[in-house]
């Protein structure tokens, strides 16, 4: 529940399969779930041969807009159903079967167009809790970063803000009592927490101590770390309008930047854009009474002299008018994706005394927005243009620190090197760029799983550039590229495909 893929902006569990050893085994899992969840009603159920009506519930569990999200399964889902949204897979049961395992592992392969919040569905989670990734010698797969629900995402972004002002600077009555509101929200918050839930009793230190205001008086950059680890995940989505949330969420990214001396263009564009097309369809009444905000925001340079409070009485008025965004304009105009990408930035667009850290502020920007511009077309082996490479230039070099804070952690390696060694090479494209080699027949199995290995080692790694790898195993599982490769003009093809994909990242 707070390890796996979500939908509706991190407040869902995507449709999940927990693949059971038997009927009494599946029946205790739902036991616990429901102890763990009580308010989940109906998220879960047992789908075995021990049902009467088996395949109904294989239907409605079939069906992305019916309960449940959980499938808890006893051979009955092992094969042979197409459940495009299942996102994630819980291995709960030993499979002695290699043929079986892939079969399983299919569940979740299936393509799904919007799936992601808009974005299509190009991943899946495996949760192997029984060793058969090493009971097949399979790689045991890496460590995910888990993201944030929008619930999770505000409850940091208040704690960075409540952080933040405490400095001196911050000390005046609006913006005291702006802190002081941010703590009671937060402590109510806390308070709400079920003590008896398993997963909150792991966190009761945190829990108990910021359930009180007293707590939040001195507060440093490792609490605001903490907060996001330990209590952030615990946080049941909020029962507000989706939209105003995700507006909250824009105007306190951009609190924290403006106390931080950032200005974070970007969140403001999407300010102005959002504001912009509430003038669309200022016919409303409720968006007229605020049609001085709107036309001053527009029209004027408010934004750019706005001070924290501005931004704050810009939140507060107009945080219940996002629900009359057009509809035609949701996926153009909030960006719901990118949205939450942008509410975790906003750490690594701090400086302050704790957060000097070049390195790990760079590759968290990058890791954070694999799905946009530049970075996206690295991942995905597209050449970048002039403006691509402005854009990386104007993120590492300019936003997120200085060229001189670049060349001191990285020298002189390449901005598209050290983006594709991060986010690593996309699988669709990786083996696109191999297809000649992988399609046509002309290789032979030994020859087929020597590229393979390449196509894997790229995924992960994002670029080739040492290729005396290929003289150690597993590439020489099957023999060496002499032994391998007598024709060699087979060899300088792969080669040379080897050498575009890492052309493709020596930018800048």
């Amino acid at each position: 529940m707070t390890r796996g893929l979500h939908i509706e902006y991190g407040d869902k569990i995507g449709k999940t399969i927990i693949f059971a050893k038997n009927h009494a085994h599946a029946e205790k899992i739902l036991e616990v779930f429901h102890k763990e969840y009580p308010n989940l009603k109906d998220y879960a159920k047992v789908i075995d041969n021990y049902m009467t009506y088996a395949q109904s519930a294989i239907d409605e569990f079939s069906d992305p807009k019916k309960l449940p999200q959980i499938a808890i399964s006893v051979d009955m889902l092992d094969t042979g159903i197409d459940v495009p949204e299942v996102l994630n897979l819980v291995f709960f049961k030993k499979v002695m079967s290699k043929a079986k395992f892939w079969q399983m592992i299919g569940r979740g392969t299936r393509l799904c167009p919007g799936l992601l919040d808009g974005e299509d569905k190009d991943v899946f989670y495996i949760f192997d809790f029984c060793g058969n990734f090493e009971f097949f010698r399979m790689g045991t797969g890496h460590e995910v970063e888990t993201k944030l629900a929008l619930s999770g995402a505000l409850f940091c972004l208040k704690f960075e803000l409540a952080y933040k002002l405490q400095d001196l600077s911050y000390q005046t009555k609006k913006l005291q009592a702006f802190r002081r509101d941010l703590v009671a929200q937060m402590v109510e918050k806390v308070q709400e927490f079920d003590r008896e839930n398993f997963a909150v009793r792991q966190h009761l230190r945190y829990v108990d101590q910021y359930a009180h205001e007293e707590n939040y008086q001195v507060l440093t950059y490792e609490d605001t770390l903490m907060v996001k680890q330990e209590l952030a995940p615990l946080l049941e989505p909020e029962q507000d309008e989706a939209s105003a949330l995700r507006f909250d969420a824009l105007l306190y990214g951009i609190e924290l930047a403006q106390l931080a001396g950032h200005t974070y263009n970007l969140a403001r564009r999407d300010l102005k854009k959002k504001v912009a097309a509430l003038a669309t369809v200022a016919n409303i009444p409720d968006i007229q009474r605020e049609s001085g905000l709107v036309n001053q925001i527009i029209h004027t340079d408010y934004l750019d002299e706005a001070e924290v409070d501005d931004f704050e009485h810009i939140r507060k008025s107009l945080r219940d008018l996002m629900k009359y965004l057009p509809k035609r304009q949701v996926r153009y105009d909030t960006n719901f994706a990118d949205e939450i990408l942008n509410v975790k930035e906003n750490p690594s667009n701090l400086e302050n005394d704790d957060l000097k850290n070049y390195k790990a502020k760079a590759e968290y920007y990058v890791r954070e927005h694999q799905a946009s511009g530049a970075i996206a077309k690295l991942k995905e082996n597209v050449p970048l243009t002039s403006n691509d490479i402005e854009e990386l230039e104007q993120i590492l070099w300019s936003e997120v620190g200085t060229k001189t804070d670049y060349q001191a952690e990285y020298g002189e390696k390449p901005l598209g090197e050290f983006v594709r060694e991060i986010t690593g090479l996309d699988m669709k494209a990786a083996k696109e760029a191999f297809s000649d080699y992988l399609d046509n027949n002309q290789l032979d199995s030994r020859q087929i799983y020597f590229v393979n290995q390449i196509v894997e080692y790229i995924v992960q790694n994002g670029v080739m550039k040492d290729l005396s790898v290929l003289q150690k195993p597993p590439f020489t599982d099957k023999g060496s590229i002499v032994e391998l490769f007598s024709d060699l003009s087979l060899w300088k093809g792969i080669r040379e495909t080897i050498h575009r994909i890492n052309a493709n990242a020596q930018v800048a």
